[in-house]
This record gives C-alpha cells, sequence and structure tokens, in this order.
C-alpha cells in the first residue's frame, strides 16, 4: 500500500516537472520568435516618403489586426500612396466588407492602384473596388459578382443507415437550413433573400466604383469571372499591366514623386512570417494543457485544430464547380 501511494506521489511529481519544462521550452520558443520578429522589423524600417505595397492574399475574412494595421497606413506621413497586390479568390461577404472600408479610410488620405496578380473574383474584387486604378494583367481574373450560401444535407446517408435528428424548435424556420432534413419551401425562401440583400449590395457597390449604367452592370453581374483582357472594355479594370504600371498611374495622375521607392508595408505581425515557430509554440502550448493560450496564439479551436479558414456566413467566393 506504502509502495502504491509512493508510486502516485512520484508520478505527480514527474508530471508537474514536465509540465514546468514545457511551459519553459513554450517560453523560449516565444522569446526566439520575438527577438526574430524584432531584428526584422528593425530591417525592415522605413525612412523617408515612400510609396506603400500592400499585398491581400488567401481567404479574405474578418481581421481586425488588418483593419488596425491599415488605419496605421492611412494615418502616416511617409506613404504618399499605395499600390495594393490581389491575388485572391475571395471570402465572406462580411470580411470583405471589413477590408473595403479599411481600404476606404487609406483613399480618403491617400491614392490607391490596385494590381490583380493572378485573381480578385468576388470578395477580391469588393477589395479591388476600394482602390482608385485597377490594372490587370491579360490572364487575371476579375469578376465573380455574386453571393453563395452552402451548407450540406445529409438526410439521404441518415436514411441510409438508420439515424434520424429530432429536433423541438421555437419556429419553423429556426436554425433552417440545417442539413438533416430536406430543405423547407419556406426556409430556402429565407436565405434566398439574405443572398439577394448581399447580391444587391455587391452590385450597387461595383455600379458606384466603376461608374456603370445599368446596362453595363447587367453585362457583368451574372457571377461570372472575366479575364483581365476581357475584363478591360466591360470597365471592371482600368488597365493592363502590373505593378510598373500602377506607379506610372500614380505619377502621372496623382502627381506622386517617380523616384519615391516602393516599400512593403506588412498588414500582421513579423510573427506571421515565422509560421513553422508559431505552430509549434501553439502545439507545445496545448501539451502542457494551456489551450486558452495556445488558440490565442495559434489559432487553435477548443479542438487543438488550426481554425484560421473556417468560414462562416455568407460567402463572396469564387470556387470552380465541380463536375461529375
Amino acid at each position: 500500500m506504502s509502495l502504491d501511494a509512493d508510486l502516485i506521489v512520484d508520478r505527480r511529481r514527474m508530471r508537474r516537472k514536465l509540465t514546468f519544462w514545457r511551459v519553459v521550452a513554450v517560453a523560449v520558443i516565444v522569446l526566439v520568435i520575438g527577438a526574430a520578429a524584432a531584428a526584422v522589423s528593425r530591417r525592415s524600417i522605413v525612412t523617408g516618403p515612400y510609396i506603400a505595397r500592400v499585398t491581400v492574399s488567401g481567404l479574405i475574412r474578418d481581421d481586425e489586426e488588418r483593419v488596425r494595421a491599415l488605419d496605421r497606413l492611412a494615418d502616416s506621413s511617409a506613404a504618399k500612396a499605395v499600390i495594393l497586390h490581389i491575388d485572391s479568390p475571395g471570402g465572406t461577404t462580411a470580411g470583405s466588407e471589413q477590408l473595403f472600408d479599411a481600404l476606404g479610410r487609406v483613399r480618403a488620405k491617400k491614392p490607391i492602384a490596385v494590381v490583380v496578380d493572378s485573381m480578385a473574383a468576388s470578395g477580391a474584387y469588393i477589395t479591388a473596388l476600394a482602390g482608385d486604378h485597377i490594372v490587370a494583367k491579360q490572364t487575371s481574373l476579375v469578376g465573380s459578382i455574386g453571393v453563395l450560401f452552402e451548407y450540406p444535407n445529409f438526410t439521404d446517408l441518415l436514411d441510409k443507415i438508420g439515424v434520424k435528428v429530432e429536433s423541438i424548435k421555437s419556429t419553423p424556420l429556426k436554425a433552417a437550413p440545417n442539413g438533416f432534413e430536406p430543405t423547407s419551401p419556406e426556409a430556402r425562401a429565407a436565405i434566398q433573400s439574405i443572398i439577394m440583400d448581399s447580391y444587391a449590395w455587391f452590385k450597387g457597390l461595383v455600379q458606384d466604383r466603376r461608374h456603370l449604367t445599368d446596362a453595363e452592370l447587367a453585362a457583368v453581374d451574372d457571377g461570372r469571372v472575366f479575364t483581365g483582357h476581357q475584363g478591360l472594355p466591360l470597365k471592371l479594370i482600368d488597365q493592363i499591366g502590373g505593378e510598373r504600371t500602377a506607379k506610372a498611374w500614380l505619377v502621372k495622375e496623382k502627381k506622386i514623386g517617380a523616384n519615391l521607392p516602393i516599400r512593403d508595408y506588412n498588414l500582421h505581425s513579423r510573427l506571421d512570417d515565422l509560421p513553422f515557430l508559431h505552430a509549434a509554440a501553439a502545439a507545445l502550448l496545448h501539451e502542457a494543457g494551456l489551450d486558452t493560450l495556445a488558440r490565442q496564439f495559434g489559432g487553435l479551436d477548443a479542438a487543438g485544430t488550426l481554425e484560421r479558414f473556417n468560414l462562416d456566413g455568407l460567402l463572396a467566393l469564387w470556387q470552380p464547380a465541380a463536375t461529375n
């Protein structure tokens, strides 16, 4: 009996030591990341006037850190103009609206020339609309003016395996559609009204920012993507070209100094430039039982998995349809 008690005490002591050293390891990694980020930041300090190169890529969603960075850029006296590079299929409508509004505050204080790299579709095209001038390559993809709502429906599968999900709701449209029962006409109509409301907002934004007539808008608002070559006569873009074209426009039309250097302006912490260390620290925090801190530091969800690209809500996202 005494031997068992001693073993339990030893195990608890070992567990405490293991947790302690895990926390120490996390602290060391955090310090290393902080030191590396500080060193990179010191090397990237901008002195004197410049043109800020801002890049938006990947899926677009709500991002308060990005908003704060853009607000700082708007208030910067050193940044005389912005060249905004976009390479994105879009994202959530709310995230795209947030980014558009933040860029609008920048545009109110300094000109923005947009460069579409590979794609500025759907929510990313909303982002492009925040600029004063849009430049794209001949083969870049632009447009995809539309809104999407998708959800899985498991009713056939559940019928096959003999599972029935029951629910008690305050009203028929509560939590509808839910994927566990056929979508009622009333639920489908409710979702359709949400989609059409957001779609009307999107179309209004395009018409206002691109100065389109009703007929011109009708030619581009059916959800298709267009190449830059096709988008030019349709007024979706202003010019064919790249960053040099964008800078030349800023120099000619906005009287920006031709000799001003173009410098990268980061929308996120330098820690994001070190993703492997970032993820390692989060994983160690998770292993040490510090899940709350792990989620804050590494973007982990409650199950300990990465949650950066979970997209909730309406989507302004271009995705080619799967074919059978």
